[in-house]
């Protein structure tokens, strides 16, 4: 396994779409377990083979607590979503940064696993989210268009988030608040 590099914001291979995988090879194998270890080091909980400069639709996710649960989704298609929730975002593509963004609160996606077996992958909450935030990567579009308000750099929420939890402050984030700032 190896470390790929992560494409950042700007990157014009993040603004195409990816093409669809026909058969599982050694190389995509490869590629796959690369993606996985990359997510890791990067210590993130998803990436589009897209981030890593292939326009393959592969998504990779692992939103456990252990990070041993991995999920590989090759070909993944939305069936159904329902359901509303806002919250923070963030994408190893846009370092440092993080914006509010709502998304379903359940979602059904169909897609093929290494062996090119059909599988069905079912989430909710944050689940949900990164299911929708990785799949949107194979269609060229990042969060960063779906942002509610601006983006905030990460030591800024970190900072917040301390103050509303030290000084009994609290901290509404809505969409019309943070068009203020």
């Amino acid at each position: 396994m190896a470390l790929r590099i992560i494409r950042e914001l700007g990157d014009p291979v993040l603004s195409k779409k990816a093409k669809p995988v026909r058969e599982v090879t050694p190389r995509l194998r490869k590629l796959i377990e690369d993606m996985l270890e990359t997510m890791y080091d990067a210590d993130g909980v998803g990436l589009a083979a897209p981030q890593v400069g292939m326009l393959k639709r592969i998504v990779v996710i692992d939103i456990s607590d252990e990070r041993n649960e991995p999920v590989i989704l090759i070909n993944p298609q939305i069936q159904e979503q329902d359901g509303e929730q806002t919250g923070f975002e963030g994408c190893l593509s846009v370092p440092g940064k993080s914006g509010q963004v709502t998304r379903p609160q359940h979602v059904v996606v169909k897609a093929y696993d290494m062996d090119m077996n059909e599988i069905t992958v079912e989430g909710e909450d944050l689940m949900a989210r990164a299911l929708c935030h990785e799949l949107d990567h194979l269609e060229g579009q990042m969060y960063v268009d779906l942002v509610e308000g601006r983006l905030y750099d990460n030591e800024e929420l970190e900072a917040m988030e301390e103050m509303e939890a030290g000084e009994g402050v609290t901290f509404d984030l809505e969409a019309e608040d943070l068009e203020d700032k």
